[in-house]
């Protein structure tokens, strides 16, 4: 046998192999053949040492041990990429670039969450592997780069290449790993990104081939010198040399397709095979970049939209409490500001007492946010090991932090609650519930007008609001006032006492009523009048109202102040029996609407109320049930995914239309 022919076959077939598998994600051959080949392989090249390579298939089950890696510096900074958190940054971006160069179009890809590495090749081999380091220097990684099956260790192009991508571990070879580190006692990696550059830094390359890392490769570097114009090009350039490209790489014409392929990805980035953090868009025009232009750190012409953040780090300065309408006190974490999901956090939640004391929060300590039901920010655990010397255990509040009354807790609840009826901190809070868009809706008479007036003993009661027309005069004189804004006010609080009776429970603010308990009890009770001589038995045979929720309502109306109050709201001309908005419509009654994109025609909330009106339900997500979707603008994930089920699709006009009938 020619032992130097079987050994270039055996590297030709696992080459090709290796390409099937780890790039085209195509195998031809089982796992127990390509086995077989490779240790045929490892056994000829251990027998015959002269005939060994670099870009032999075998480097790829490691064996170098290394005492450190080699520092490296870049011929091209690796630059890192400006972010984007939300449409407006996009679009910003999009702006600034049409400005410098007219329309673009854009290459848009997914952002795969682990770590950028170089790769450059001689002659068609891979002579060096460099980790991204501090963008200008980096690590000499080129024995555990050669361990990853889907760079090719040769390819068929003569002259000098530079290429870059993305170091990454699957989801699937993160739960390997894992598992394989459980069975030996060790603690598992915290998350792919982590055990990929854990392993991409292993002084001992078979460690490193163990890991079931990849790489996708997303620039090449120089492209003029290969007569590449364009960014899509380069990819396929690349791609044809036999380097692994995501197929998900677009090319899209404008920024509304950058922003549905966003959409899009937002929906389906758990379901993907790895993880991914964000979508990356770049001009593909390359010979507009130098036109385009750098900052210091980061390309103009790319950006980096990065997927609203589930949970952050950030720092306490400190624990406040906030005393809301019911008197309940609640802590609140006052953040080094920081981004959640898209948006500027400096404060959250802390529940309570019991909240702080389980998990130990204290002042000064790093935490981890994130946001309850994407919406309220709140503390989810303590960052122990960076927690300072001589920090102090949280204690609760004896009195009101603003009435410095005595402040108590049930038995049964978690709450501190302030118990004076008098505290200004609780009144203000009633009063800018009472107002708001979701309760009385009085334009004009939000958070920062109630409490001024509180302070100016303008209004101290709920009933003062109908009072005001008498101080017409006092408001004009007023800074930041005016005889129209005056006005309009005055007519909307008039306009507010023709409100059905379920705006005016909410309204009230009592404890354990929301929104949709206004609206079940307002139906079921039609008047005012009829609460006066409820017992809790009849309460509580009204569907959807339980035990705490009667109780609460009888004393609430047992109480002198709140019938004086309700007697003097009756008198000021205040509707108090409730008007059965629902239609039988046949489009409307039991079916099941979602909103999506701009409203140009309808605010959302009135959307939603006029659907409600006529029997119908509004839903925040789609699915098979949902009967029809309403698109106005830049209608996004839950357009697609209505279209992908066969949904009716409305437009405003529409609906319009279908109102109309």
């Amino acid at each position: 046998m020619n032992i130097k022919k079987r050994i270039d076959e055996l590297r030709t077939l696992l080459n090709k192999y290796n390409y099937e598998y780890h790039t085209l994600d195509n195998p031809t051959v089982s796992d127990q053949e390509f086995d077989a080949l490779l240790h045929e392989l490892i056994k000829l090249e251990d027998n015959y040492p002269e005939f060994k390579s670099n870009d032999s298939p075998t480097v790829r089950v490691g064996n170098v041990v290394l005492d450190k890696f080699e520092k490296v510096s870049h011929d091209v900074p690796m630059m890192s990429l400006s972010n984007a958190f939300n449409e407006d940054d996009l679009r910003a971006f999009d702006e600034k670039i049409t400005k410098a160069v007219g329309n673009v179009t854009y290459n848009v890809e997914l952002k795969i969450d682990g770590l950028a590495g170089s790769l450059k090749y001689e002659n068609g081999s891979l002579v060096l592997g460099v980790s991204r380091g501090n963008g200008v220097i980096g690590e000499n990684i080129t024995t555990n780069i050669r361990t990853i099956k889907s760079i090719p260790l040769m390819i068929n192009y003569p002259h000098n290449l530079e290429v870059r991508g993305e170091i990454f571990m699957s989801k699937k070879s993160f739960e390997k790993v894992n598992k394989l580190r459980q069975n030996e006692g060790l603690e598992g990696f915290k998350n792919p990104r982590n055990a990929a550059s854990g392993s991409i830094r292993q002084l001992d390359s078979s460690v490193a081939s163990s890991r079931g890392l990849d790489m996708f490769i997303y620039s090449v570097i120089s492209p003029e010198e290969h007569e590449i114009t364009k960014h899509i090009d380069a990819l396929n350039f690349a791609k044809k040399l036999g380097f692994k490209i995501n197929p998900l790489s677009v090319k899209c014409n404008n920024i509304d397709d950058v922003l549905t392929f966003i959409n899009e990805y937002s929906e389906k980035r758990n379901n993907l095979k790895y993880d991914i953090d964000g979508i990356v868009v770049k001009v593909n025009d390359i010979s507009l970049y130098p036109k385009i232009g750098y900052t210091a750190k980061s390309p103009k012409w790319a950006i980096a939209y990065k997927f609203p953040a589930e949970e952050v780090i950030t720092k306490i300065n400190s624990i406040t409490f906030q005393v809301g309408r019911t008197g309940q006190i609640t802590p609140v974490a006052n953040l080094d500001p920081v981004i959640v999901q898209g948006s500027t956090v400096s404060r959250a939640t802390l529940h309570n007492e019991d909240y702080i004391l389980e998990r130990d929060i204290r002042e000064n300590d790093y935490v981890i946010i994130k946001k309850a039901g994407d919406i309220i920010p709140e503390v989810v655990r303590v960052v122990i090991d960076r927690r300072q010397e001589n920090t102090k255990t949280f204690k609760m509040l004896s009195s009101c932090p603003v009435c410095n009354e005595t402040i108590t807790r049930k038995e049964s609840e978690a709450d501190y609650y302030c118990t004076n009826p008098h505290c200004d901190a609780k009144k203000i809070e009633g009063l800018i519930h009472f107002a708001s868009r979701k309760a009385m809706n009085i334009e004009g008479l939000g958070e920062r007008i109630v409490e001024q007036f509180y302070n100016d003993k303008l209004i101290k009661t709920i009933d003062d609001i109908y009072l005001l027309r008498d101080y017409r005069m006092d408001l004009v004189v007023k800074e930041g006032f005016g005889q129209k804004s005056v006005n309009k006010l005055l007519d909307n609080i008039d306009a507010s006492k023709n409100n059905n009776l379920d705006k005016l429970l909410f309204g009230l603010g009592i404890r354990h009523v929301g929104e949709k308990v206004s609206r079940v009890l307002a139906d079921n009770l039609k008047d005012l009048d009829n609460f006066d001589s409820l017992s809790k038995e009849q309460l509580v045979s009204i569907d959807e109202i339980g035990e705490v929720i009667a109780q609460s309502v009888i004393d609430y109306f047992n109480n002198k102040d709140n019938q004086q109050l309700l007697f003097n709201l009756k008198l000021l001309g205040l509707n108090t029996k409730y008007r059965s908005n629902v239609k039988e419509k046949q489009e409307f009654t039991g079916k099941t609407f979602v909103l999506t994109g701009k409203l140009e025609l309808y605010k959302r909330d009135e959307a939603k109320a006029i659907i409600e009106s006529l029997g119908g339900k509004v839903s925040g997500s789609v699915s098979k049930k949902t009967a029809y979707v309403i698109a106005g603008t830049d209608a996004g994930s839950k357009l697609t995914k209505a279209n992908s089920l066969g949904v009716k699709v409305l437009t405003e006009e529409e609906f319009k239309e279908l109102l109309d009938r």
